[in-house]
């Protein structure tokens, strides 16, 4: 390197250094620069007004924080005099009975789970086999029960209470939560659990409130979302059975639709009682004395075969509450299962929650066929004993009506030789054929219609079976012969192939009600004639097999009811015709009655004279 590139080097760098010496700050300014420095860094990591935070920061964000006291200066910001009580860690507290243990929290001051002791769920493994555990309820991490209360000083001009860690305060079966918005102030809930129920006595309480929330505030919207857990082995009924009841002040129960999504707005209506249900389960809150208010119901259909859950059921409720300075409003909870007596007890129709229908059958299921089981139940330990003897005691109840029907069709039978006349002389002319039936019917005193009064009568009872058998926790999980619960279908095999309509396993109880129906069927057709309607001798063949898809998949105690009963039936109707009824009398009765002035009724003479009119506008097309 040159002499003169090496003193201009040295020059340049003394320079340099001579420039940084004479502009360093001073001592004062350093100081300056630190606290400006930090203040900075506090802005950064709280906002010092409402505005200078990102949009993306919610009510339930957490705020970068480094100590309390920022810590404290943010959740002050977001939520208003309630701050305090956004700092805590998560405790929980126990309430327990002989009934069930709930688990409560004093994050957002709710229940975190209840156990119930006594009812168990059925687990079914990859084989079919079947297994047991304790009902749990009210534990979905998804589930959701907090209030909104109005703070203008908070950052959204609202606080939710899950937000919140409340201080616990257990005094032997009751324990408080109470959220601290300082100087005194504070929101409460307050929870007892009674000693020998599901019921749980429940209560908020607002003390020195009124400067906090809304001067406006009325109400205090709670926001309270289940999602419904699966309990039973039957699926789809279980998610048909689940949704949200309502009872309106003076007006009767009400639901959204079990077997879709819905909704219903009660906006200014005063509301009795929510229940959010599933098929043998519920959880309910019930208003003491004034009534909850501006209701807003909701339930969503889940895919139960993909999906955890059967149905999430959403209920945003007001809580009327007048003075926020002091108070109160008392309410009920009911978790626990579906037994009629305990939801009858509360007076307010709260049983009705029960499934058993809302016509006349719902009402011979609540007063009649209920009681009954209940009764006999008291003395008898198998369920599928008191429904063999159930269906004993209607069809000797009935068999005055079925020794009628029988002997109806025994009267029919002993006109088969006049009826074969009948078809051999019209039997190009099925309508004549007809009308010489009719006639040759009353002549004799026959009725073909008097069989069917008997089946008529058993129809309302049937058919109220039909709703109580899969809606009654008497029989859930109830055994009988090679059925494990007669709430749900019956498991002969398993197969485990995926067939259509009847899903991956055989119902024995339902193949056997199917081909007893048709030996029944066959039995009884042996003295019926028709030959006016042919295709009705296949129809009552086709029916039973029918709906085997159908009732493969129901509540194995409607079809034990059903093939017992036709057990019942065919005795009867064998032991009737062959050992009661003489042929020879009711050939001389037949007789008898053939001697006898006969005189038309109205009806007989109007249907002969259709009939005569039908054959005659036949006759005419032939002509044509």
């Amino acid at each position: 390197m040159e002499r003169n590139q090496i003193i201009g080097i040295v020059l340049i760098m003394a320079t340099f250094m001579l420039w940084t010496i004479t502009s360093a700050p001073s001592k004062e300014e350093l100081e300056k620069s630190k606290r400006t420095q930090d203040s900075i860094a506090l802005v950064q990591q709280t906002p010092a007004v409402p505005s200078q935070l990102p949009d993306s920061l919610s009510q339930t964000d957490e705020v970068p924080v480094k100590n309390d006291s920022l810590s404290l200066q943010a959740n002050g910001i977001k939520f208003g005099a309630f701050g305090v009580a956004a700092n805590g860690s998560q405790e929980d507290v126990v309430l327990e009975n002989d009934l069930m243990r709930v688990t409560l929290t004093n994050k957002g001051g709710i229940i975190k789970e209840v156990l119930l002791k006594k009812h168990y769920k059925t687990i079914t493994d990859s084989t079919g086999k079947e297994g047991k555990e304790l009902v749990t309820m009210l534990n979905s991490p998804e589930n959701k029960f907090n209030y909104t209360l109005p703070v203008p000083g908070a950052l959204n001009k609202a606080v939710n209470t899950s937000d919140l860690y409340f201080t616990t305060n257990k005094q032997g079966s009751s324990v408080s939560f109470k959220a601290d918005a300082g100087n005194g102030a504070y929101f409460e809930q307050k929870y007892t659990l009674s000693p020998d129920n599901y019921t749980i006595d429940y209560a908020i309480h607002t003390h020195g409130l009124g400067n906090i929330v809304a001067s406006n505030t009325k109400a205090i919207p709670l926001n309270w979302e289940n999602y419904i857990k699966k309990y039973e082995k039957g699926e789809q009924f279980e998610q048909n059975y689940a949704t949200v009841y309502y009872k309106q002040a003076e007006e009767k129960r009400d639901y959204c639709s079990c077997v879709s999504d819905d909704s219903e707005s009660l906006s200014g209506k005063e509301i009795e009682w929510v229940a959010h249900t599933n098929q043998f389960f519920n959880t309910s809150l019930v208003a003491k004395t004034v009534g909850f208010t501006n209701a807003e119901l909701s339930t969503k259909m889940t895919d139960y075969k993909t999906n955890k859950y059967l149905k999430v059921i959403h209920s945003e409720i007001g809580i009327p509450i007048n003075n926020m300075n002091e108070g109160q409003f008392d309410m009920v909870m009911y978790v626990g299962p579906n037994e009629f007596k305990r939801l009858k007890a509360f007076d307010k129709d709260l049983e009705e929650i029960i499934p058993f229908g809302s016509s006349i059958f719902g009402t011979i299921n609540r007063w009649a066929i209920r009681p009954f089981f209940d009764f006999l139940s008291n003395y008898i330990g198998s369920k599928g004993i008191v429904i063999i003897l159930l269906i004993f005691l209607i069809k000797m109840a009935l068999y005055p009506l079925m020794y009628k029907m029988l002997y109806s069709q025994a009267k029919m039978g002993a006109l088969k030789p006049e009826l074969a006349h009948l078809k051999d002389k019209y039997k190009d002319d099925l309508q004549k054929q007809q009308m010489e039936t009719m006639k040759i019917y009353r002549e004799y005193g026959v009725s073909p219609l008097g069989g069917c009064l008997p089946m008529l009568l058993q129809m309302p009872i049937w058919y109220a079976l039909f709703r109580f058998f899969p809606a009654s926790i008497t029989f859930r999980q109830e055994p009988f012969l090679w059925a494990t619960d007669l709430s749900s279908y019956d498991v002969i095999w398993n197969h485990g192939v995926e067939i259509p309509f009847m899903g991956t396993h055989i119902s024995l109880f339902t193949i056997l009600w199917a081909v007893s129906t048709i030996i029944y069927t066959y039995y009884n057709m042996q003295n019926m004639d028709l030959s006016a309607n042919p295709a009705m001798k296949y129809v009552q063949y086709i029916m039973p097999v029918m709906f085997l898809g159908f009732f493969n998949s129901y509540a194995s105690g409607l079809t034990c009811y059903m093939f017992f009963s036709n057990l019942i039936n065919i005795l009867q109707t064998v032991i009737t015709k062959n050992y009661i009824f003489d042929e020879v009398k009711i050939r001389a009765e037949l007789m008898k009655e053939k001697a006898k002035p006969k005189k038309k009724s109205g009806f007989q003479a109007k249907l002969e004279e259709a009939m005569k009119q039908q054959q005659t506008i036949q006759e005419q097309r032939k002509k044509k």
